[in-house]
């Protein structure tokens, strides 16, 4: 059977192109359902939305979640979702932009959550998986990993899990979140990092600041025994301290 509709339509784009002007371009339905599913999304005030691509690519935004509480308190932490057009028939494809210390999210940025693989089914939304991201956040399951050794640290040890979780968010080395530098070894990593800053800080400082230069020294080494947990956070500030007032002392006797 012929569909009029269809021969109408191609009629008028084929008018419309013989008159100068671009024929708009139909939605599918996947784009149509996602449309819907967007302007139907709850946004809590730790979550944020944004199309990189700009607007006319729905299919392809990003979400932004800085949870308020739980582990990850104080964390910004940014997922890709990259939608087809068979949409809601296949689930989302989900990534984690963001290097996280995480049971349930590896190093790739792959994300464990179960909606995202065999318990997806149409009637799920975009706004379905929002909320097993941020859940995932406020109750990190150890049950189901992607990182292992996070997961054995959370189910043995949780307040060593919430120091590492703290540390990593503050661009500490913690198991594999810079594992660009873990692949040569702890003890050769951190040679490296203590060398480069140390460059760094005699290359771009002036002569004269010898204070501050110490200072950056201090704190390198002492972030450096702490990354090995040779010391606790009490033990770096107090180190910190020591060093800087000691060179200090000694800039002041030469004089």
């Amino acid at each position: 059977m012929i569909k009029l509709f269809s021969v109408k339509q191609k009629h008028k784009e084929a008018a419309e192109s013989a008159n100068g002007r671009v024929p708009i371009k139909k939605q599918s339905a996947g784009e149509l359902r996602l449309q819907k599913d967007i302007s139907e999304l709850n946004l809590a005030k730790t979550t944020s939305i944004s199309f990189p691509n700009g607007k006319d690519n729905l299919l392809n935004f990003e979400i932004t979640i800085r949870p308020d509480e739980g582990y990850y308190q104080g964390g910004t932490f940014v997922f890709s979702f990259q939608i087809s057009q068979v949409y809601p028939h296949e689930a989302p494809k989900v990534k984690c932009k963001t290097k996280v210390y995480h049971p349930n999210i590896d190093l790739e940025g792959n994300v464990c959550l179960n909606i995202l693989r065999e318990d997806w089914n149409p009637v799920l939304s975009v706004n379905s998986i929002l909320y097993g991201l941020q859940y995932l956040f406020l109750d990190p399951n150890p049950d189901d990993p992607l990182n292992h050794e996070a997961a054995q640290v959370l189910r043995d040890n949780p307040r060593q899990f919430d120091l590492n979780v703290k540390r990593s968010m503050s661009g500490g080395f913690v198991a594999g979140i810079h594992e660009e530098m873990m692949k040569e070894g702890k003890d050769e990593s951190s040679r490296m990092l203590l060398t480069w800053l140390y460059k760094w800080a005699h290359k771009l400082l002036p002569v004269d600041i010898v204070e501050f230069r110490y200072y950056v020294f201090a704190t390198c080494m002492a972030a450096l025994c702490v990354y090995s947990c040779e010391i606790s956070l009490e033990k770096l500030v107090f180190s910190i301290r020591e060093a800087v007032a000691g060179r200090l002392k000694e800039g002041q006797d030469k004089k």
